[in-house]
């Protein structure tokens, strides 16, 4: 809060309007689906709805004012500014803001001067504290279990959605609370589609299976990524995972506090282009996160801010070759002055499932 508050001194705003839910859970605690958040220099105001009376008072304790609303929100709001003294310069999340509440803004908030504000909460939440880390660890290791239940059940004539069906049961198993985001789950020539949806394909012998997916602990979200074949693999299938592989590893293992988003990238990057498959790899190395599976820091191409100390990040490199499939190979590394930390154990050597 004393961080928010510094930031909107420096911007010189008297308040900051928070419509993101997952800026309203780091700063107060509260998961609820309805919320708006005002932090001013001395107050710190939740407006959520009956729904969540109980909830509300369970979740945030003394972090913020709650005020419960019987019509709607926004109307809340405007009554809670109305008697805040001293607000006339508020800034809002541009962001996450839509089109039709920054209307509201304009027509019915007209009596505050608005102004945009970007990453005002995300900068704090890119740098994860002792507890956060654990949350995202409990992730990774419900994430893990939930593979190793999985692969020895993989075989031919599943189809890609009952495979994400196994795999989504032992995330649940294994006390996931939700999904980040929808199993991928792509075998054959579809796992040359980085983010392909789990469709009717039937896997077959040969196949690359391609498996992202990530579990949930008290908000915080882990995101692996493994390649497995079915049956043997070929010698082109093994010289492409090698390579993955590889890239992987140096990646994870050079990355270094100070270093940019950019020169991260481009270690995989590099090693994959030396090796003749730079066009095949399209995507960035990496993301961090947090209570959002995809959050600050980037690690891509045309990042040059500086990664913090205490950050969470994903490195995923991959090699795809369209009608012939890809290979995915994803970790998750917690940054410190120390170097990189990799917290996921799941073997990256290639099986070949029987």
């Amino acid at each position: 809060m004393a961080a928010i508050r510094d930031a909107l001194a420096r911007a010189d705003l008297d308040a900051l309007l928070v419509t993101s839910l997952p800026n309203v859970r780091y700063v107060t605690g509260f998961s609820g689906s309805n919320a708006l958040l005002t932090i001013t220099a001395k107050d710190c105001v939740l407006l959520t709805d009956f729904r969540y009376a109980t909830q509300v008072d369970e979740e945030v304790g003394g972090a913020a004012t709650v005020r419960i609303e019987s019509t709607n929100l926004w109307a809340g709001l405007w009554t809670q500014l109305s008697i805040m003294a001293g607000v006339e310069r508020i800034g809002f999340e541009t962001v996450h803001l839509t089109h039709h509440d920054f209307s509201r803004l304009l027509e019915q908030g007209a009596r505050w001067s608005w102004r945009p504000t970007t990453d005002v909460v995300e900068t704090l939440r890119a740098v994860k504290d002792a507890g956060e880390l654990g949350h995202i660890e409990r992730a990774i290791v419900m994430a893990e279990s939930a593979l190793h239940q999985t692969v020895p059940l993989l075989r031919p004539g599943l189809t890609e959605t009952a495979v994400a069906g196994i795999l989504e049961h032992h995330l649940r198993d294994a006390g996931s609370e939700t999904f980040p985001f929808p199993s991928i789950v792509a075998s054959g020539p579809r796992s040359a589609l980085p983010h392909a949806r789990a469709g009717d394909r039937v896997l077959n012998a040969g196949d690359f299976v391609l498996l992202d997916f990530g579990a949930v602990a008290a908000g915080y979200c882990s995101d692996i990524t493994r390649t497995f074949v079915l049956g043997r693999a070929s010698d082109e299938q093994r010289e492409v995972y090698d390579i993955v592989r590889e890239a992987n590893r140096l990646a994870s293992g050079a990355i270094r506090v100070g270093m940019t988003g950019m020169a991260a990238d481009a270690v995989a990057r590099g090693y994959i282009a030396d090796r003749g498959f730079g066009e095949a790899f399209g995507h960035s190395l990496g993301h961090g996160i947090g209570l959002e599976v995809h959050e600050a820091p980037r690690l891509a191409r045309v990042v040059e801010t500086p990664l913090a100390s205490g950050t969470v990040v994903t490195i995923e490199p991959g090699i795809y070759r369209a009608g012939w499939g890809g290979v995915r190979i994803e970790d998750n590394v917690f940054l410190s002055a120390a170097g990189p930390r990799v917290l996921t154990g799941f073997s990256r050597d290639l099986h070949e499932l029987s």
